[in-house]
């Protein structure tokens, strides 16, 4: 089957009161609006990694995620819309809820792993899929060059012209991408990355083991916590957020990279006339983790 996958990903510009007061320009590349549940940077990086499973005549997708995983869910998804098989690796105790449901309904085969087991995900696989000549390896949010070349496309679709881009940090892979992106297409755009977890300074290096020679930005003091944490503050930020502009953004990634943004501009981090291009990157579906908050 032909991994054709047709979106459509606006830039929008965000009409806020900061925006107008700080006299620089804000708005979104809406990547959350490519699929319901591959959407965002998941199927960015995804893409060529499915392409190098067929290729490779792959046919069981082997990867790894927490049990609110965004990117479990994307690849269930999308290993049923292109007729692989899909097994996911959760990291720690036996759990149920609406997003591991999903991936189940969509065929994943999920598996609970102990926490330090976890660590080493490549011994994971081969302990169970040494023997399997249909098993692909995608590490936990696709991390790989696949995957930082897939969100290399998101810089050569701009429209517009841009001083700063910023995307939220998990693994590294899009912030790569985007940074290599950039270097080639649009080389006077700042590349931004607000890690969502704490100790994000080795988002630095991961970035680094992919293209060694781009050049981007780090903002470490927006985590809240921890991957997954929040606090009062920000949950009160994204509820003023989604009821002032309608585009919905949740708590792990999204809600950490707008509250970041929107803080440097209060702080005069831009100059005026700046225009800052915030890529929302999807992963609607991790706000049911966190849904009584609201």
């Amino acid at each position: 089957m032909e991994l054709n996958f047709d979106f459509f990903s606006p830039e929008q510009l965000l009409n806020l009161p900061i925006a107008a007061s700080k006299k620089v320009n804000i708005s979104i590349k809406r990547d959350d609006l490519i699929h319901p549940y591959i959407s965002g940077n998941k199927w960015r990086k995804l893409k060529y990694l499915l392409i190098k499973a067929r290729q490779e005549e792959k046919s069981n997708l082997i990867t790894f995620g927490g049990a609110w995983s965004n990117h479990l869910l994307a690849t269930a998804c999308a290993a049923a819309q292109f007729k692989f098989t899909s097994t996911g690796y959760v990291r720690g105790e036996n759990v149920d809820n609406p997003v591991l449901s999903l991936c189940r309904l969509f065929g994943m085969n999920i598996h609970f792993v102990d926490r330090d087991a976890y660590k080493d995900k490549k011994a994971v696989f081969d302990a169970y899929h040494s023997k399997d000549t249909a098993a692909f390896f995608i590490d936990e949010g696709g991390y790989s060059l696949e995957a930082a070349k897939g969100c290399e496309e998101i810089v050569t679709e701009l429209t517009g012209k841009y001083d700063h881009l910023f995307v939220a940090c998990g693994t590294g892979a899009t912030l790569a991408g985007l940074a290599k992106g950039a270097s080639v297409y649009h080389p006077n755009v700042k590349i931004h990355g607000v890690p969502v977890l704490k100790g994000g300074e080795f988002i630095r290096g991961a970035v680094e083991h992919l293209y060694p020679q781009v050049n981007t930005e780090l903002h470490c003091n927006y985590h809240f916590g921890g991957y997954a944490k929040t606090k009062p503050e920000l949950i009160d930020f994204i509820k003023g957020f989604c009821k002032e502009t309608g585009v919905l953004i949740e708590p792990v990634y999204t809600g950490k990279l707008f509250y970041a943004v929107m803080d440097l501009v209060s702080r005069d981090y831009f100059k005026e006339g700046e225009h800052i291009l915030i890529l929302h990157s999807g992963g609607l579906t991790g706000i049911l983790g966190q849904y009584s908050k609201f």
